[in-house]
Formats: structure tokens, sequence, C-alpha cells
């Protein structure tokens, strides 16, 4: 039995959620500071896109601007020396694209959410944007977040289309859980497919029972 996949797998989501987990907050601020409803709405569905997009699609967009025949991913090997595609960094660059969207909605949810009039009463005290976020917007939306980037790591951690266009299927490499599973079935080795499905199962209730639970905790304490 090869658990080569379980390894790949949680270092690709453990990678993605760092990445996603930065970019998705500070995104999800810089659009809510927007004063055009429009703008939102516009950058909102730019952002979103990948979650509603077959997860193959993002990967052909990954694969046509990263590709080691393409510019960028030319441009990439030769300032850095990385080949991006069909390596480990093309499972987290896969899964960090299909699990931003999840992200920064949760994210930007949460800000939302923060009382304008606090926000506004530190504005009128001389507080700058980015001390307002940091002692206020931030630690006000830290549940909500929270339990974006949970539900996030669990949806990099079963990305398939999108990581099997730009990472390919490698053993050993690029093979996660997800498609460690598609490629025991192919092969009629049912038997692994089953362990790898119970353990990606077992994963992702853990990830659902801890946000619920920490959830349930948050709750308890902001009606004492």
């Amino acid at each position: 039995m090869d658990w080569s996949p379980l390894w790949i797998s949680l270092h690709t989501a453990v990678a993605t959620i760092i990445v996603v987990f930065f970019i998705g907050v500070l995104l999800a601020w810089q659009v809510e500071r927007l004063h055009s409803e429009t703008g939102k709405i516009v950058v909102d569905a730019v952002i979103t896109l990948p979650m509603v997009l077959p997860p193959t699609v993002a990967g052909f967009f990954l694969l046509y601007f990263f590709g080691n025949n393409r510019v960028l991913g030319q441009l990439i090997y030769e300032v850095f020396g990385v080949r991006i595609a069909f390596s480990w960094l093309a499972t987290v660059l896969a899964a960090a694209v299909i699990s931003l969207p999840l992200m920064y909605r949760s994210a930007r949810g949460a800000l939302s959410q923060v009382d304008h009039g606090i926000l506004e009463a530190a504005q009128s005290l001389g507080m700058t944007e980015w001390r307002i976020f940091w002692r206020i917007h931030l630690p006000n939306a830290l549940p909500g977040i929270i339990a974006g980037g949970l539900l996030a790591f669990a949806r990099g951690l079963g990305e398939f289309g999108a990581t099997a266009m730009i990472a390919g299927n490698i053993a050993g490499r690029t093979r996660t859980l997800p498609l460690a599973v598609y490629s025991a079935v192919a092969a009629g080795d049912w038997e692994a497919a089953g362990w790898y499905v119970a353990v990606i199962v077992a994963i992702c209730l853990m990830v659902v029972i801890g946000l619920n639970w920490y959830l349930y905790k948050t709750k308890k304490e902001l009606e004492r």
C-alpha cells in the first residue's frame, strides 16, 4: 500500500492554506474598502469565478499560463530556476486557485459583519486604515475567517480536476489522495481505493467537526 499520496496531500493542503489565508483576507479587506458598488461586484465576480468553473477549466488556464513551454512558465524558470507544471508546486497552485474563492468569500462575509459604527469612530480618532484593520477589523472577524480557513483546507485537500491538468498524476510526486483514488479504481484495485477514500473522509470529517466545535465555543463565549 502506497501512502505517499497522503503525505503529498497533507503537505499540499498545509501550504495551500498558508497562501490563501493571507491572500484571501487581504483581498476581502480591499474589496470591502471599495466605494464603488459596481467595482465590488466586478472584482468579487473575478475572484469567485474559479469556485463556479469546472476545475478542469481552471486547470486549463493554469496550464496555459504556467506550462513549461508557455511564456510565464519559461519566465519563472529563467528567473527562479523552477518548473511549475508537473511538479509539487503545481499541486499547491491548483489547490490554491480552487480554494481561494472559498477563503475570500468567508473572510469578506466576516469582515462585512463588523460594526461600521466602531470603524467610523476609530477613523474619527485618527487611526490609519491599516491600524483599524489589525486592531478592530481582524479581531472581530476572526471567527468567520478561521472557519473559512478550515473549509479552504478541506477543499484544497480534495482538489482533483485542476491538479490533474497542471500537475499530472505522477506517483510519489504529484499524486494526491483524490488522484490516487482515481488511479486505484482505474487499475481495478478497489481495496486501495477504499483505503484512500476512508482517509479522505476521515480527515474532512475531523475538519468539519473541528469547525463546528470552534463555532459553538465562539458562540458560547459571545453569549456570556
